[in-house]
Formats: C-alpha cells, structure tokens, sequence
C-alpha cells in the first residue's frame, strides 16, 4: 500500500490508488472523514423509507385490489426471496468493482421501480415491480459496507456502521409514517412517486465518494495501535466463488452473526410490517395516527439505541475479551423483552413502552454486529461476506411478515385478536439469537487475529 511517513501525529498513507498519499491521524474515529458513513447512511435511509411505504399503505391497497393479509404479507417476502438471488454475484463484484459506481447505479435503479409502483393497475403489476424492487434493494450493501471497513479503522466502525445503520432503521418508521400520512391526505399512489425524486438525488452524491484502496482500514487501525501493518493479498478475482464461502463458513464468529442476526430480523421484519395495522384494528386508529405512534416511538428508540451502541462498542472494542459480542448480545436480549410486551400486551401506553425498548435495544445491538462482521472478514473478502451475512439475514427478515400474515389469517384474519395471536410466532427465536451472539465472545477475538494479523485491533 506504500509507505507511511511519521508527521508530528500524523502518517501519509496510499488513500486512494494513483492519487498522492493522504495526511491521516490513526487514532481518530474517522481518519477520513465522515462523509463516506453519511453518504451510504442515506442510501440505507430511501431504502428502508422506500421499502416501507407499504407497511404504511397495506389497508388501502388490500381495499383497492381485494387482497388478504398473507397476500399482502407475500409482497415484501418474495422481493427480499429475488434479491438473495442476486446477493452473491454483487458480493463478488464489490471485492473486484469500484464500489461507489457500483452503489450508484443501484440507487438510480430504485428510483425508476419506485415510479413504477405508484402507477401499477393490478396486484399482479405491483407485486412483479415489487420483486424486482427488492431484488435491486439488496445489492447496494455488500459494495457498501466493505467500502466502510476501509474507509473506517476497527475503532471507528461500530459508529460508522451506527451512522449507516441509524440510516437504515429511521428508515423504516419515516417510511411507514409516510406511507400512511400521505394515504390519508392524497392516496397511496402519491407515497412511492414522492420518494422517488430523493433517491436519483442521493444516487448522484454516491458519486462523491471516492474509491479506497482495500485494507485501508485495518492499516491505520494496526498504525493507531502500534503494530506492524499486515498486507494481505489481493486474490480475490482468483479464487473460485466456492472456494471463498467455505473459508467465510470457516469463521467460527461469521457464523454465529449471521445466525443471530437472522433470526432477530425474523421478529423484527414481523413486527414492523404488521404493527401499524394491527393499531389500527386494535385501537380503531386512523391511518395517519397508527403509523405515528409506530414511526415516532420507533424511531426515537432507534436514535438513542445506535448511539449507546456504537459509542460503548467502539470504546471497549479491544479492551475487553469479546466486548462488541457481549454488548450486542445483551442488548438483542433487551430488545427481545420489548417486542414481548409491544405484542402481547393489551395497552397502548404499555405496548408503546414495550416497543420503544425493542426499537432501542436492537439498534444497539445491530451497528456492533455490522462492525464485528468487518472485523473478523479479511479486507479483500468483505465485499462477498457482507454478501453472505445479508443474503441469510435477508431470508429470516423476509420470512417474517409473511409468516405473521398467514398466521393471521389462520386465526381468523381482520382482526387485532389474530394479529396478536400471529406475533407470539416471532417471540421464542429472538432469545435463541441472543444466546448465540453471547456464546460467539470465546472465538470473536482470534477470529480478527486470523483475518488481520493484529492481536490488538484499535480502540479511542
């Protein structure tokens, strides 16, 4: 990558390839700056808003087309089922391609399907560009994340993951408030040609984001912590795709990730889609009103969860054996609790109370995990890793709302009583995923000595 030169407390270090070498601080968060966080962190924001108008506008829609809860539930399970398809050859394109082009061109592509939703005349043309929709929604994170990894040092990614993550889970309660405040005021149709402007906007900025050469990140972590640096080939177009994921199944922590991670965005994909409507039927709510207090409460959770999570991740990470496991285990445990009493109990300002701490114990967990994914995956497999880790979490997401619907209609459909009888499906995995991710303290730190040579990655 070239060699650094000591400048008071700075080094020059190989930024970005063909360009001069760059004056950084290791031992800052963001030796770069924070506009590569800030720039994926909204391409997560339109996502999760995009991807959620329809959580938001479920009712209208099902009285427009004549749909039941498991065909409306099926909308977002099959979009998220095509984009799984697609996730393994992005992750291969992320760890060879340049990754800004890349998340780009996946952005301006959302904004057209997006068009195309709020003028569908079926069911079957909405859920055909929904598919599609969420097949092209998956492909922007492997190229993201791994440009994260490099851009940020270990002690600096559990809040440049929060910041994308924070972006991503705002996302999804604005989307529903939006969805269902303008279904009120001007139809659901107007909801998805509103978000589209934005997205072509924020696809444009993805341009400003400079590519960075692999490793970067871990470089100025092993600089910051005062160890050699470790270059690690850059071999990835040359080893078979096969050969790749045995290796990344081979992580002992990668594994327990992607298990708890997907079976807590099982529980929780259930209950984001459903909530709203189930306020609705519950309480006699009107649209504007359920998606409020589902948007709000949430996203007031999620604010305060991201940054407890990725202040103390970041802070102990290296200082304490296993720290982002223990930290993120016990705040999936927390959030388990909330989403038990958000669905089970029968008052509001107690379901509101439960659904707040779910919102904010799993976006506290989930930017550490994020950040722990990056950390035990060597530089030039990232892009395939984040791959894999969303392509499985992607499934246990997307089989939660359609579980809940048929459940649903299972116990009779149209009402609150089904509904809450669907939820208690969601509650008994999410304390298995939090074991998981506790048990995965004994093997997280030498699974970063294995991918980067440093037994003593960064801490602030």
């Amino acid at each position: 990558m070239g060699t650094e030169t000591d400048r008071g407390g700075t080094v020059l270090v190989e930024a970005y390839a063909g360009r001069p070498k760059v004056a950084v601080e290791p031992a800052r968060t963001a030796p770069l700056g924070w506009w590569p966080a800030i720039c994926v962190a909204l391409v997560a924001f339109v996502d999760r808003v995009e991807y959620n108008l329809l959580a938001g506008v479920v009712p209208q829609i099902q009285a427009e087309f004549g749909l039941s809860d498991k065909a409306v539930g099926a909308i977002p399970t099959a979009g998220a089922i095509a984009g799984v398809v697609l996730l393994l050859p992005a992750g291969r394109l992320a760890d060879t391609g340049r990754r800004n082009w890349i998340i780009a061109g996946v952005v301006g592509t959302w904004a057209v399907l997006t068009l195309g939703t709020g003028l569908a005349t079926s069911y079957a043309v909405l859920f055909a560009i929904r598919v599609v929709l969420g097949a092209a929604g998956q492909l922007y994170n492997p190229p993201a994340s791994s440009l994260l990894a490099d851009y940020f040092p270990p002690g600096g990614r559990a809040r440049a993951f929060g910041l994308e993550r924070l972006g991503y889970f705002v996302g999804l309660p604005v989307g529903v408030l939006v969805g269902g405040s303008l279904a009120q005021a001007v139809g659901w149709r107007h909801a998805f040609l509103f978000v589209a402007v934005p997205g072509a906007v924020i696809a444009l900025l993805c341009l400003t984001v400079r590519e960075p050469v692999r490793g970067l990140g871990d470089r100025i972590g092993a600089l910051a912590a005062g160890v050699a640096p470790v270059e690690h080939p850059a071999e990835a177009a040359a080893v078979p795709v096969h050969r790749q994921l045995r290796q990344l199944v081979r992580i002992p922590t990668l594994r327990s990730v992607v298990a708890g991670l997907t079976i807590m965005f099982f529980g929780l994909g259930g209950l984001f889609f459903w909530m709203p409507t189930f306020y609705q039927r519950e309480f006699g709510l009107e649209e504007a009103a359920a998606t409020g207090i589902a948007g709000g409460v949430g996203g007031v959770g999620i604010v305060l969860g991201v940054i407890v999570g990725g202040r103390y991740g970041d802070r102990f990470h290296g200082r304490r054996p296993g720290w982002r496991m223990v930290l993120a285990g016990t705040a999936l445990f927390i959030g388990a609790l909330g989403l038990a009493v958000a669905a089970l109990v029968p008052v509001l300002p107690v379901q509101i109370a439960g659904y707040f701490l779910a919102n904010a114990g799993f976006s506290a967990a989930i930017p550490n995990l994020t950040a722990a994914n990056a950390d035990v995956v060597p530089a030039h497999r990232r892009g395939l890793g984040f791959a894999v880790l969303n392509a499985v979490v992607t499934l246990g997401g997307a089989a939660g709302p359609f579980l809940v619907g048929a459940a649903s209609d299972a116990l009779g459909g149209g009402g609150s009583g089904s509904l809450r009888g669907a939820f208690t499906v969601l509650l008994l995995p999410l304390g298995l995923g939090a074991w998981i991710i506790l048990r995965a303290r004994r093997t997280f730190d030498a699974d970063i000595l294995r991918a980067t040579g440093d037994p003593r990655p960064s801490g602030d």
